[in-house]
């Protein structure tokens, strides 16, 4: 019988089992890949204190887990599939077992949004990415469309121009939701063409990607962009699978209030998969160490 579990080894799943170290809770934390979450496919990090220069995501990640590590948590490499309170008692389902516990920290985090157009479930992996840090050295002196409007989708256009001789930055809208440092950023970028008010109708090729069909949506104009890859980049969606339905909101993000409790009593969480998170390292972070606090006072109080 574990104090705690903590699900998802994100930045608010290691907060969480910093902090879970330092109150001497009997716990364990979950991770199905490698430790990170979203950030090991950021490029750089440059808003997370404590570094003058901008830092890589892996770089930030492995810091964080070996912080951990050298603190005394334990890591188990297993799914998180099922989870379920009887009698007090949280079970969670896992491919290695069932692991009981007096208290769960969810951080499972959220999964890349998809375009759901014809032709992008079929290039996927062949011209069709969700991560430019990991796939954006294989378009060196190539054209590419990187699609969104928001933080993630200009920074990752501009790192696409390290490797790429064309970035075309595909935004639905006439106005971008990112920070203006980034937008001004991104403006001044001579490599980076901005193709506003539409949308990508279909992602087009035979082995691989060859062009996308746009549709203007203010115009009602169509055309086809010639190109060798698509970074796509519209948002997330969150990983609830295994989150009880009466603790989720319409969006599907569990609702908590400032102490990152649920409607079940002893269950927490933090992060992007959390209700009104900005998705933020720095506030991943703050999420998960509140919520290891608050399992640890909620223990007391047993």
């Amino acid at each position: 019988m574990k104090d705690l579990v903590i699900i998802g080894s994100g930045p608010g799943g290691m907060s969480a089992a910093i902090y879970a170290v330092r109150s001497g809770m009997d716990f364990v934390i979950l991770e199905k890949g490698a430790s990170g979450g979203q950030i090991l496919g950021t490029s750089d990090v440059e808003n997370y204190p404590g570094f003058i220069d901008p830092v890589a995501g892996y770089e930030l990640a492995d810091k964080m887990h070996g912080q951990c590590v050298r603190l005394g948590a334990v890591f188990q490499n297993t799914e998180a599939i099922g989870l379920k309170k009887e009698n007090g008692i949280f079970k969670i389902e896992t491919t290695d077992g069932i692991i009981e516990s007096k208290t769960v920290i969810a951080v499972t985090g959220s999964s890349n949004r998809k375009l759901a157009v014809p032709g992008e479930a079929e290039f996927t992996g062949r011209g069709v990415s969700y991560c430019a840090t990991c796939d954006g050295a294989f378009y060196r002196g190539k054209t590419v469309a990187a699609v969104g409007g928001g933080n993630a989708a200009l920074e990752e256009a501009i790192f696409l121009t390290r490797f790429a001789e064309k970035v075309y930055l595909i935004h639905r809208r006439d106005k971008f939701r990112a920070e203006h440092i980034v937008i001004e950023r991104m403006k001044s970028n001579s490599k980076i063409e901005i193709i506003y008010d539409s949308i990508i109708e279909k992602i087009n090729g035979a082995e691989k990607v060859t062009s996308v069909s746009i549709l203007n949506k203010k115009t009602e104009t169509k055309s086809e962009l010639n190109l060798d890859g698509v970074f796509i980049f519209i948002g997330y969606n969150p990983n609830n699978a295994i989150l009880p339905k009466e603790i989720l909101n319409e969006w599907g993000e569990a609702e908590v209030d400032m102490n990152m409790q649920t409607a079940i009593e002893g269950l927490y969480a933090a992060g992007d998969i959390r209700s009104g998170s900005k998705k933020q390292i720095l506030m991943a972070c703050a999420d998960g160490a509140t919520a290891a606090m608050s399992a640890y006072e909620y223990l007391s109080s047993l």
